[in-house]
């Protein structure tokens, strides 16, 4: 049984981590925070023990840590005798995280895919640019390392793993539909780190279709969803981690991703791409000093942990799934709902934050139990989703279906 967990990263989705590791260390043991912002960690140990989060009397530390230096890192693993690293920093940091994590024989997990700082949607699959490259690595040192264990990536690869398990004999498609209808109450911000954000949607929107890579434009394709609690959304097509690694590990012709946006997000999006301010380059300014606009974007814009007070609203994310069973063709929906207001009052996160960072923890849970300790990098599709999917029903995020036999909780069937 593995146990102790380092948290790497101090925003929105480490508080939720960090919330939800303290309210389950009978099981994970001493938890630990690291960010190169120490402040932060305070602030998140501080929300802990306000909350009174911590299920047993225990260890709840801080560290400094620059992610991307692997000694350090490695130090650091050392020094804490952690066995369980949960890496919810920027994505640029993944790959030297999983590097000490190799090197250190501890289990790892992130939740989106690692990215190089100076590209943008690159060529697919992604997973194939950068972490499946350590695969072997991985499994010789026979270290655990699950891969984009978030929402999405995360549970909605779960799902997927359960439609083709048990409601399919046969995939026709897949479509994951994250619909965000909450209100921040701000003229414009993002839900998560505004960088990462929008990196996703500036280049070009990458999908799996009839068995090969299709791309188009982000804001080009739009479907409208009629979803359970949220109603009638609008949702556009982009490119999305999970669509890299299903199209791989699931025989499906088509995998998509659709996330919604209002009028009034595309048109502040539009204004700041064309005049240049989403790009991650350096421009010169005139005294000569070099900034990147992207950067400067991000540092006016909220910090997504500040509008977590005054958040309203629900979240719908879910897979829509199509194929055929026993020789009918067949549609399940396989979701989850999520309210802003409740996962402030819980962890003092919003609920984009929340449904991130309750999926790693459940699966720090299954790896500190055995359940997913498999010593060798996967994706979660190739994991048994209904441990995962039970677990998270526990800890605040139940699944919920839809088919020919109406709306239910998934509950119902463990």
């Amino acid at each position: 049984m593995k146990k102790n967990v380092l948290i790497i990263g101090a925003g929105g989705v480490a508080q939720v981590v960090a919330h939800k590791c303290a309210q389950n260390n009978d099981v994970l043991g001493d938890i630990h925070i690291a960010s190169r912002t120490v402040a932060k960690c305070e602030a998140i140990r501080a929300s802990v023990h306000e909350k009174g989060s911590l299920k047993t009397p225990g260890v709840l530390e801080i560290h400094a840590l620059d992610a991307t230096d692997v000694e350090a890192t490695k130090e650091l693993i050392g020094k804490t005798g952690v066995q369980i690293v949960i890496n919810v920093g920027a994505p640029f940091v993944n790959m030297s995280v999983l590097q000490a994590c190799i090197e250190t024989g501890v289990a790892y997990m992130d939740t989106a895919i690692h990215e190089d700082p100076l590209k943008i949607c690159e060529t697919p699959p992604w997973y194939g640019n950068y972490e499946w490259k350590r695969a072997e690595a991985t499994e010789k040192a026979g270290v655990t390392a699950i891969l984009g264990i978030g929402f999405d990536p995360g549970v909605v690869n779960a799902y997927a793993a359960l439609a083709a398990n048990e409601y399919f004999d046969k995939l026709d498609s897949i479509d994951i539909i994250d619909v965000n209808a909450g209100s921040h109450g701000r003229y414009f911000a993002t839900n998560f780190d505004p960088e990462t954000n929008f990196r996703e949607f500036t280049g070009r929107v990458w999908s799996w279709q009839n068995r090969e890579w299709t791309q188009n434009q982000m804001f080009e394709i739009r479907k409208d969803w009629d979803l359970p609690v949220v109603g009638s959304r609008p949702t556009y097509l982009t490119g999305h981690d999970e669509i890299h690694s299903l199209s791989k590990n699931l025989d499906v012709p088509d995998v998509r991703f659709w996330m919604g946006f209002g009028d009034h997000y595309i048109n502040v999006f539009t204004v700041l791409k064309n005049l240049g301010l989403l790009s991650e380059q350096p421009v010169k300014l005139d005294n000569g000093q070099e900034v990147v606009p992207l950067k400067v974007v991000k540092a006016v814009l909220p910090d997504p942990a500040s509008l977590a007070p005054s958040y309203t609203g629900k979240t719908c994310i879910g897979d829509l799934v199509k194929g055929q069973k026993d020789g009918k063709d067949r549609e399940v929906f396989i979701y989850n709902v999520a309210d802003h207001e409740e996962a402030y009052a819980e962890v003092g996160s919003q609920g984009i934050s929340y449904t991130a960072g309750v999926p790693a923890v459940a699966a720090a849970m299954l790896v500190a139990t055995g359940e997913w300790d498999v010593g060798k990098m996967v994706n979660v599709e190739e994991l048994a989703p209904r441990p995962f999917l039970k677990l998270l029903d526990k800890l605040g995020l139940p699944t919920r279906i839809r088919d020919e036999e109406g709306d239910r909780e998934l509950s119902s069937t463990f």
